[in-house]
């Protein structure tokens, strides 16, 4: 078994909570930024990169909320989380990413998360 690190990101967004959601939970969201295709049967995701596939479960989801996965490759404490909040004073919006990964590949993961919620701002026009 691997020891898993579990690291954290945050990143201000400009849109609504349902725009985001909607992006961050369904197949064709997550097509648009996260992976090249997305399908789904179940709670089961595939995700497709290039020649690559990998499969995720959808193990836990709150509509405008949140949206959690765990890899089904991986050991059990494996998961990736996408958390919308909203400041009740501003109406800022963020998302914050929470991945549990590998201890030697943190530094990787934030910067293919970072690249990733760059294409996800870009296609949300912010």
């Amino acid at each position: 078994m691997s020891a898993y690190k579990k690291i954290e990101l945050e990143f201000p967004m400009n849109a609504s909570p349902k725009v985001l959601f909607y992006r961050l939970s369904t197949p064709s969201g997550l097509s648009e930024w996260f992976a090249d295709d997305v399908n789904v049967k179940g709670n089961i995701y595939t995700f497709f990169w290039d020649d690559n596939k990998q499969q995720a479960e959808l193990i836990s989801q709150k509509d405008g909320k949140y949206a959690r996965f765990r890899w089904l490759e991986e050991d059990e404490e494996s998961f990736f989380e996408f958390k919308i909040t909203q400041d009740d004073l501003t109406g800022d919006v963020s998302l914050l990413i929470t991945d549990c990964i590998e201890e030697d590949e943190a530094d990787d993961a934030s910067d293919l998360w970072e690249k990733q919620v760059r294409v996800l701002k870009r296609n949300l026009g912010c």
